[in-house]
C-alpha cells in the first residue's frame, strides 16, 4: 500500500506542471505573454542564423516579427520551432517553402521564423478566423498577419491591453523599431487571423 501511495504521489508531482500549463493556456494568458516580450531594445535583424534545436532562438536583443510570436508562446512552454519542424517534415508539400524559396526540405533554423509557414501551421493546427474590420472579432492571444505595402509579410499578436481610446486591443509586433506594443491592428492591410491554443507538451 505504501508503494502504491508513493507511486501516486510521484505521478501527481510529474503531471502537476502539465496541469498548470493547461490552466494557463488561454487567450488571456497568451495575450499577457505577448506583453512580457515587449522590448524596444530588440534590434530588427533579418538574415539566416543557425540556432540550436529544440527551443532555439537568436540573440534575445535581435529578431524579426516572427520572433515575437515564437517568444510569446515560449513564455507558456510551447516551442513553435519544434512544432513547425515536425509538421513540415510530415507535410512538406503543404507548406510554401518550395514555391516561395525553392527549398527541397525542412530547415530547423528558419522555417518557423517565416510568416507564410506560420500561417500554414496555424491554419492546420489551430483555427483560421475571419479577417474583418470589426475590433471585437480580435481576442487577446490571436495572431494577425498583414501585407505591408500590399506585398511584405508581417505578423503580430493581439495583446491583453486596450488601445488608449478603449476601442481595440493593441498589438505586440516588430516592424523595425523593436518588440513594441502598438495600436496598429487596422494600420496595415490585414491578410490573416488565427488562434492557436493547442497544448503540445
Amino acid at each position: 500500500m505504501k508503494k502504491l501511495i508513493l507511486l501516486i504521489s510521484t505521478l501527481s508531482m510529474m503531471l502537476a506542471p502539465l496541469g498548470v500549463l493547461a490552466q494557463k493556456f488561454t487567450n488571456v494568458a497568451l495575450g499577457n505573454a505577448a506583453l512580457l516580450v515587449v522590448n524596444p531594445k530588440v534590434v530588427y535583424t533579418s538574415g539566416y542564423t543557425k540556432i540550436t534545436y529544440p527551443n532555439g532562438d537568436v540573440d534575445p536583443l535581435k529578431g524579426v516579427c516572427t520572433d515575437v510570436i515564437i517568444r510569446a508562446y515560449r513564455k507558456l512552454g510551447v516551442d513553435l520551432q519544434q512544432l513547425v519542424h515536425e509538421d513540415m517534415s510530415a507535410n512538406f508539400d503543404l507548406y510554401p517553402s518550395k514555391r516561395i524559396w525553392g527549398l527541397k526540405g525542412t530547415d530547423k533554423n528558419i522555417d518557423h521564423r517565416r510568416v507564410p509557414n506560420l500561417e500554414v501551421f496555424f491554419t492546420r493546427n489551430g483555427k483560421k478566423l475571419p479577417v474583418s474590420q470589426k475590433a471585437s472579432d480580435y481576442k487577446a492571444g490571436d495572431i494577425v498577419t498583414w501585407k505591408l505595402g500590399g506585398k511584405i509579410d508581417h505578423i503580430g499578436m493581439v495583446a491583453n491591453k486596450k488601445s488608449p481610446d478603449g476601442k481595440r486591443l493593441m498589438i505586440v509586433h516588430n516592424v523595425g523599431g523593436g518588440q513594441l506594443l502598438e495600436d496598429c491592428l487596422f494600420l496595415y492591410q490585414l491578410n490573416g487571423h488565427y488562434s492557436y491554443l493547442k497544448i503540445n507538451p
